[in-house]
């Protein structure tokens, strides 16, 4: 089976490395330097607990077309890249073909659905802590590397099988999920509580944990996110929030989002996709959601990032 993973940033070109170095068909879309290194030196994962790998020669382009017809697409962008990504990866898509996006949010599927119809789609869902180290270099930091999959018709098919297999067979935690909707809006409560408040509040899980005030509004924001997944018919526990809160106090102090650190470095932010999102679905069943309505105003002014970024 050949896979192109779209996007070779730290969530793809970690799996995609991975499956590589396991021995697949893997094509990666990629752009400026890191695309130079890795034409050049191929692709490294840096993991000091267990050990490095290093895939010395990869096919890698900047054009998706120029990769030819694929059977399983990757997409591991930025949320506010999907739609363009969509359109970039049509000449990759033929009839039989699977799409499967790896990254945050509950949105992506729907843009996806839209333009290569429901039955291309696979669900899917990944738990890594990895950026681009240097041009070339994917830097994982832990050992978690963790996949949930699945058809959203909750079929047992030949291509989830093969990907599970696959990824498994490249040293990564990978499970087939009989109801995937439920696995992806399982993270996502979890997401959008520590995106939200340690991007609005400037700070680490600990200190947000700790604090009476910071504490209450971690837990609103996921139990506004709960309740709208439940009126969409997402099979959430009605106390998922609180289950979720409970996992928090389990978790390193110095533990933050992405979404964080994109705003302590002027980056754009998903914002719009993670509690923006909440906002959306919840205004389409008549939940309210003020929590994350306050995230996203509050985060309004650097939603697109800074000037000359």
């Amino acid at each position: 089976m050949k896979i192109v993973m779209m996007g070779s940033g730290g969530v793809g070109g970690f799996f995609g490395a991975r499956l590589a170095h396991a021995g697949y068909d893997v094509s990666f879309v990629a752009r400026g330097e890191h695309l130079a290194a890795m034409r050049a030196r191929g692709l490294a994962i840096e993991n000091e607990p267990q050990g490095d790998i290093r895939v010395p020669n990869v096919r890698a382009s900047d054009d998706p077309a120029a990769l030819g017809r694929a059977d399983l697409v990757i997409l591991a962008v930025k949320l506010w890249d999907t739609e363009a990504a969509a359109r970039a990866i049509r000449p990759l898509v033929g009839r039989e073909t699977a799409v499967l996006s790896l990254q945050n949010g509950v949105l992506k599927d729907d843009i996806l659905r839209r333009e290569f119809g429901a039955p291309a789609v696979m669900g899917g869902v990944c738990y890594v802590a990895v950026r681009i180290a240097r041009p070339g270099v994917i830097g994982q930091t832990g050992t978690m590397q963790r996949v949930v999959l699945g058809e959203y018709d909750g079929r047992d098919s030949p291509r989830a099988r093969f990907l599970h297999e696959a990824l498994q067979r490249a040293g990564v935690k990978a499970e087939l999920a009989s109801d995937v909707r439920k696995a992806i809006w399982e993270k996502y409560v979890f997401l959008v509580g520590l995106s939200a408040t340690s991007a609005a509040m400037r700070a680490t899980l600990g200190p947000i944990r700790e604090n009476p005030q910071t504490r209450a509004f971690l837990l609103d924001v996921m139990r506004e996110t709960v309740a709208v997944g439940r009126a969409h018919g997402v099979a959430l526990p009605e106390d998922y929030a609180e289950d979720r809160l409970a996992f928090a106090d389990t978790l390193p102090a110095d533990m933050t989002s992405s979404m964080h650190h994109d705003l302590d470095r002027g980056n754009r932010l998903e914002v719009q996709w993670l509690s923006g999102g909440v906002v959306q679905l919840g205004a389409a069943v008549g939940v309210p959601t003020p929590a994350n309505r306050a995230v996203c105003d509050i985060l309004a002014l650097h939603a697109a990032g800074r000037p000359n970024r």
